[in-house]
């Protein structure tokens, strides 16, 4: 940990492998700022392990950088989204349309455009979030699972969800430089003003040394090949 606080333990809210480029457990701020309440937020992209350079997507970079990537040619676009804990929804937000392919130059200005303009007293925060749902897991406790897929949001305000249970879809809506999970723990369900809570997961893999190795109420760095699959919920419940 790089930061004194105890973490909150819940369930990893994905099935499947995973990287998080942007982590608490590698840098706090993970993503350079305690605004919106992502101090100690995840980001998570699925990528070709065999491919030079971990490509979150089936084409080649020369066409990401000139005409861009259609976003489901995205490995990650489209995976179920799993409430990381037992609790009720607070907020649930669908609707709001995704760019249907990445580009370098245009992603890139509306992600600093966002990150420095964003006036949480004026403007819509979808304009970040994109879709989203957050949950309220315990007693000043909120999860956000962010930039969903138009459409795929499956719960509804005062829904009482189970750990597990799927809520949604990993999308590329609001402020998404590509296809992606935005995860976060705050304390207010409101993003505009929120702050940070650090979080751990309960249970995962981390590929080590050419084998899978458990871990435990921990939080992965930006170098980890994690997964979390199915079966492990059985140990966890």
């Amino acid at each position: 940990m790089l930061d004194k606080r105890e973490p909150i333990i819940v369930e990893f809210p994905l099935r499947g492998e995973w990287l998080s480029p942007n982590t608490p457990g590698t840098k706090i701020p993970s993503h350079g700022t305690n605004k919106l309440g992502t101090r100690y937020a995840y980001d998570f992209i699925q990528v070709d392990w065999k491919r030079k350079g971990w490509p979150a997507y089936r084409g080649s970079l020369l066409q990401y950088l000139l005409l861009g990537i259609p976003i489901n040619e995205y490995y990650c676009w489209g995976r179920e989204v799993y409430a990381p804990c037992d609790g009720v929804v607070v907020q649930a937000k669908d609707g709001y349309e995704e760019r249907e392919r990445t580009n370098f130059i245009s992603d890139l200005s509306n992600a600093n455009k966002n990150a420095h303009h964003f006036n949480p007293q004026k403007d819509d925060v979808r304009s970040v979030a994109g879709n989203y749902i957050i949950m309220e897991c315990g007693e000043n406790v909120y999860a956000a699972v962010v930039h969903l897929q138009t459409g795929s949001v499956r719960v509804t305000v005062g829904q009482n969800v189970k750990k597990g249970e799927v809520i949604g879809k990993v999308g590329h809506s609001g402020n998404s430089f590509a296809p992606h999970l935005h995860f976060q723990l705050m304390d207010s369900s409101d993003i505009a003003t929120a702050k940070g809570l650090p979080c751990a997961f309960k249970q995962y893999e981390v590929f080590q040394n050419g084998e899978w190795q458990a871990i435990s109420n921990s939080i992965p760095t930006a170098k980890d090949r994690i997964r979390f699959h199915n079966q492990a919920i059985e140990t966890i419940v």
